[in-house]
């Protein structure tokens, strides 16, 4: 039987009573794809003849963590596990027993098991391996000491992905015995340029694999929002979690040895990883739900983090948790991506196209009245969320295409029978290079479909506006080392990038919402604009501008409707609308004020939108302007106490700060975290805050890991459907 070894940084082990039972001639698949059998007689009679000599016995084993941990910059993985990048060689200690190792008597043979498949690897006294791939050796032979051995086992940087077993075979004349070493689990590496997921620049790798927050970018190109996010890849739990979600994939249940050698593509894991985020097709991670009621789960706009939605669908023995939209999908794959070690960035495309019949155009209609008709199949969300991976194509057969690859769970079409999406390579959708693998006609239609608008009156219908611009108008991922949105339109959009007034006043926040001028065939032009961006608890305020641009008069009905709607649905009843007759000179311009009472607008909740349209109809003329947008809503302000010297280890101070700026009291959940700063988050309750009102809450937190760490608050009202969320980035320093 084998001795017993426990993962920790120096233990012993407990000594094998009598000789292990050899495997005989029994096969098995090995690693690298060839059969190998295991150690037999043969390899014990090339000692024969020698002096005799004491049995070999190894005592105790030192996995070196700590040292390893920093080589391969998987420190913050923490806990007793002992994590590593392929590519790169790694250290073990090996306490013998008796004489000690002597490369004349004894042999010694690591075992490395994914599963039960396995490689045999013969610690070498020469020196590192001339081939990369599997091996051992020893770096500095100690002849002072020939009870303490100190190894380096070397992974080759196509290794797949996983949670090895390491098994040490001492051989000796008369002996054969086998202990149990300990395990590793094994990631990619983007710092090994042998690896298909190099990533060449340092502050990349930190961004798009060590940072444990980010932001999602949700809102109109007009009125970006942040939200803040906990990727939480260093919690406890994430790790084995993510790991877990390989085992449990379809692909593994079918066919473990395929699946465990194909784990050396990050092509394969992310087609994998995507199918296993949404549960259409699997156990999978998330639910979707776009509507109704959300009582029996979270609503996902109440999400913050990974990390309570993988340790939940872990416990539950994955069972789906509900419910994620198309944001939450994505973090959370984010999360598991560069667990995985493969580069991610979460991706917003701001009026992303859902092209039903996959014609490149989306329809839509409106009522002489202004209000917008759910008649079409085609959709427009407001915004759209998913993910872009790095790595080399090698199956495409140019390097052309290798780079970031966009990569989307929420189930929205089947590729290849699955409900997932990608990796299809950012260049190729910028070529228009739709025969590429993976499903680059999707996502190219996502961001390129024209947009064909209609006024509709006595069950006939009038064109009245093609929009090329308006579909994928802009799209954004979180900008290195910033809290910032980086424009990467052009990475997707080469010969349609939208006008550069509408990138700049996104990116800027400007005070004035992007709206559309829109002009007759009979010289009337009719837009919208915005005095500022619309505020949650005031007034909404707007102006019709309308010119004649003939030398006739005009007499014309102006009809404003505004409407309710969520990012990813068509709008609602109105909620709010007005008439008016006027007469317009020749060219003569008019500026018409509207207001919005904030009352009206009580009910919208964070992620609500107001679609607002005026038509503008004469004898002859049907003119329309429309414009869709978001509210800002107010942020709590977190203040951190002495913040240029935040240490490790040593308690600090924040407080939260919040004024309500509604026209009632609000009362609800005030719920702090920080991966790295707080253990688990902290709740308080807030009973009631008047109308002005200001909050003012303190905590104290301990960093325990250094480097830059997010510190995110979110309030959930209870009297009305609201989350008010804030945020701070904080340098944690070493002490």
């Amino acid at each position: 039987m084998f001795g017993r070894l426990l993962v920790m940084a120096s233990v012993r082990i407990a000594a094998p009573s009598g000789e292990v039972q050899r495997q005989g001639g029994a096969e098995r698949k090995s690693l690298n794809g060839r059969v190998t059998a295991a150690p037999e007689q043969t390899t014990l009679t090339h000692l024969a003849g020698r002096q005799p000599m004491a049995d070999l016995t190894l005592k105790y084993v030192n996995l070196e963590l700590e040292e390893n941990r920093q080589s391969h910059r998987t420190e913050e993985f923490g806990g007793s596990s002992l994590v590593l990048r392929r590519g790169q060689p790694f250290k073990l200690s090996l306490q013998l027993g008796a004489g000690g190792y002597d490369p004349a008597n004894h042999r010694l043979v690591f075992q490395i098991l994914l599963g039960q498949l396995y490689i045999q690897v013969p610690i070498a006294y020469s020196g590192p391996p001339v081939q990369p791939g599997w091996g051992a050796y020893c770096p500095a032979p100690s002849s002072a000491s020939p009870q303490t051995l100190t190894v380096c086992l070397c992974t080759p940087a196509s290794a797949p992905v996983g949670t090895y077993q390491v098994r040490l075979h001492v051989l000796s004349q008369f002996a054969h015995r086998v202990y149990s070493v300990g395990q590793f689990t094994l990631l990619c590496n983007p710092w090994c340029q042998d690896d298909a997921v190099y990533l060449p620049l340092e502050s990349q790798r930190e961004e798009y694999v060590l940072n444990d927050f980010g932001f999602l970018y949700m809102g109109t190109p007009g009125n970006i929002q942040s939200r803040p996010w906990s990727f939480d890849q260093y919690e406890a739990d994430i790790l084995e979690s993510c790991m877990r979600l390989l085992q449990v994939s379809p692909q593994h249940q079918q066919n473990w040895k395929e699946d465990y050698l194909n784990r050396a593509d990050p092509i394969y894991i992310s087609r994998v990883v995507t199918a296993m985020i949404n549960c259409e097709d699997d156990r999978g991670v998330l639910m979707g739900k776009w509507s109704g009621s959300y009582d029996n789960g979270v609503h996902p706009t109440k999400w913050s983090g990974s990390g309570d939605i993988l340790r939940q669908w872990a416990k539950s023995n994955f069972v789906p948790v509900k419910y994620g939209q198309c944001w939450v999908f994505a973090a959370v794959m984010c999360t598991v991506m560069r667990v995985l070690g493969i580069p991610c960035r979460v991706v917003t495309n701001f009026n992303s196209a859902h092209d039903t019949n996959a014609n490149l155009v989306i329809e839509e209609y409106y009522s002489i009245m202004g209000e917008k008709l759910p008649t079409s199949k085609d959709s427009i969300w407001n915004f759209h969320v998913w993910v872009e991976s790095w790595m080399r194509r090698v199956d495409l057969g140019s390097v052309g295409y290798d780079g970031w690859q966009v990569l989307d769970p929420t189930p929205q079409e089947r590729s290849q029978g699955i409900f997932r999406c990608g990796p299809a390579p950012v260049r190729a959708v910028r070529d228009k290079q739709l025969s590429m693998a993976y499903d680059v006609p999707f996502v190219y239609a996502e961001m390129n479909a024209e947009v064909h608008t209609f006024i509709v009156r006595d069950n006939e219908s009038f064109q009245v506006d093609v929009d090329t611009g308006r579909v994928g108008a802009l799209i954004c991922t979180k900008a290195v080392g910033s809290s910032a949105p980086q424009d990467i339109t052009a990475n997707y959009k080469a010969d349609k990038a939208p006008e550069p007034s509408v990138r700049s006043r996104s990116m800027a926040r400007s005070p004035e919402p992007y709206a559309l001028n829109r002009r007759s065939s009979d010289g009337v032009t009719v837009s919208l604009k915005f005095p500022h961006v619309p505020k949650v608890g005031h007034d909404i305020c707007f102006t019709v501008v309308v010119a004649n641009l003939t030398n006739n008069v005009k007499r014309l009905r102006e009809h404003v409707n505004a409407q309710v709607k969520e990012y990813s649905n068509s709008p609602g009843d109105t909620f709010w609308e007005d008439h008016k007759h006027m007469q317009i000179g020749p060219y003569q311009t008019l500026e018409i004020p509207h207001q919005i009472r904030e009352e009206m607008c009580a009910f919208l909740t964070e992620h609500s939108l107001v679609n607002l349209a005026v038509v503008m109809e004469g004898s002859q003329e049907r003119v329309l302007a429309y414009e869709e947008f978001n509210l800002i809503n107010p942020e709590i302000l977190i203040e951190v106490q002495n913040e240029a010297n935040v240490v490790e280890h040593k308690e600090q101070q924040a407080q939260l700060v919040f004024t309500n700026p509604y026209r009632v009291p609000i009362a609800g959940v005030l719920t702090v975290a920080g991966s790295g700063l707080l253990d688990s988050s902290i709740q308080i309750r807030i009973l009631a805050l008047q109308p002005g009102e200001t909050m003012k809450k303190s905590i104290s937190f301990t960093p325990q890991r250094k480097g830059i760490k997010m510190l995110h608050a979110s309030l959930t009202l209870t009297n009305m459907s609201m989350v008010i969320r804030g945020f701070k980035t904080i340098r944690v320093q070493t002490l």
